[in-house]
């Protein structure tokens, strides 16, 4: 009989970033924990579950795919109640709780259950966290990451920033969502590859079109992914205006085999973000055997590390970014390169690599490879 009960929470189970890192792992950690998964809203579920699924009894807005807005203590009320009792009446040991929304609810857990373990996890980095997605409700926030017992994040940046809440804040990987194919991206392809939401501020996409301008002419852009219909109206305008439809291949939102050919049909992946978490695309580009050339951003800068397994260039600079790029446009031995070392980064990102050091936080073991060290001589502990 598994002893452990692990709730993960989230708002919903449609298809972005969060859940799909939260179903990857509540998933895995099914083989050895009592995992149930909790959704404040009502179904369509876009993930497949390997463990139970509970939804609120008295359910949120469906139509809210991610809450930013303010007084959410007030307005999910009914939801914090009826999740609370729900992890008494599950005797739940540790709860998970991703994004900030969540987070805002660790003091009214811990009030109501303070021998619960609260887990809080960023997906986000800080100051896009505090400043933008979560500004109409920082004060919550920040109170959230203080009544967590742990505080989980992705990059060095952000242990650093998340550390100034929360002493017990721990770096641990996302781990890879998409499995490797057989065989890795064609480097010989004259195609470079971008997934992601096409949100033109946050995730560059302006930037990516007006760089298939500048492309060689037997070179092509091609991208996964889909937006809201104003951000998908806004990309095919900036499309024609800038003359760009022969540059460039729009494959829609695509998943699983799929999205493993838009990666194998490559040579190269792009990103040109202006601020991220850690994106998961960069790992499955790496894992496909992908070189990555990627504006800064936290994200990309963990994934990189000052351009050892990939090629960093300065944020928001689109003329940089052609100059990283060029010497893997015109030399198939610098993708060859750069492909060695996305292989060899993407080992850090296995999925049983990720749950070891998960399960590590849960049973409250030491794990030195989880912990960014501080001048702190104590900062290795957990707990």
């Amino acid at each position: 009989m598994l002893a452990m009960k692990v709730m993960l929470v989230v708002e919903n189970l449609v298809m972005d970033g969060v859940k799909r890192a939260t179903t990857v792992l509540g998933n895995a950690l099914s083989t050895q924990a009592a995992v149930t998964f909790y959704a404040l809203a009502q179904p369509p579920v876009f993930f497949k579950l390997q463990a139970p699924l509970i939804v609120a009894p008295r359910p949120a807005d469906a139509t809210i795919n991610n809450f930013f807005g303010t007084r959410p203590l007030e307005k999910y009320a009914i939801q914090i109640t009826d999740l609370i009792a729900t992890l008494r009446n599950q005797k739940t040991d540790t709860v998970i709780l991703p994004g900030g929304l969540l987070t805002s609810f660790a003091p009214a857990i811990k009030a109501a259950l303070p021998n619960l373990n609260v887990i809080a996890w960023m997906h986000n980095n800080v100051n896009t966290y505090l400043n933008q997605y979560y500004v109409g409700m920082q004060t919550e926030f920040k109170l959230g990451l203080m009544a967590a017992d742990t505080v989980v994040v992705l990059t060095d940046y952000d242990w650093e920033g998340y550390s100034r809440f929360n002493p017990h804040t721990v770096k641990i990987y996302n781990p890879l969502t998409l499995r490797p194919a057989e065989q890795p991206a064609d480097l010989r392809q004259h195609t470079l590859a971008f997934t992601g939401r096409i949100d033109l501020q946050h995730k560059g996409v302006d930037y990516l079109v007006a760089l298939a301008r500048e492309l060689p002419s037997d070179w092509r852009l091609a991208i996964a992914g889909s937006g809201k219909p104003h951000d998908m109206a806004t990309f095919h305008r900036l499309v024609d205006e800038l003359g760009v439809q022969d540059r460039i291949i729009y494959r829609g939102a695509l998943q699983d085999v799929a999205l493993q050919q838009h990666y194998r049909q490559a040579s190269i992946f792009v990103m040109a973000s202006r601020w991220e978490g850690m994106p998961l695309v960069i790992g499955e580009a790496m894992a496909m055997g992908l070189p990555v050339v990627s504006m800064w951003n936290t994200g990309s800068a963990e994934y990189l590390q000052d351009s050892q397994y990939g090629v960093l260039t300065p944020a928001q600079d689109i003329w940089g970014l052609w100059r990283g790029l060029w010497p893997l446009l015109a030399h198939i031995k610098q993708r060859e390169y750069y492909a060695q070392q996305a292989l060899l980064r993407s080992q850090d990102f296995t999925l049983a690599r990720i749950v070891h050091q998960w399960w590590g936080l849960l049973t409250q073991q030491y794990l030195p490879q989880v912990i960014i060290q501080s001048t702190n001589d104590d900062a290795d502990l957990i707990g």
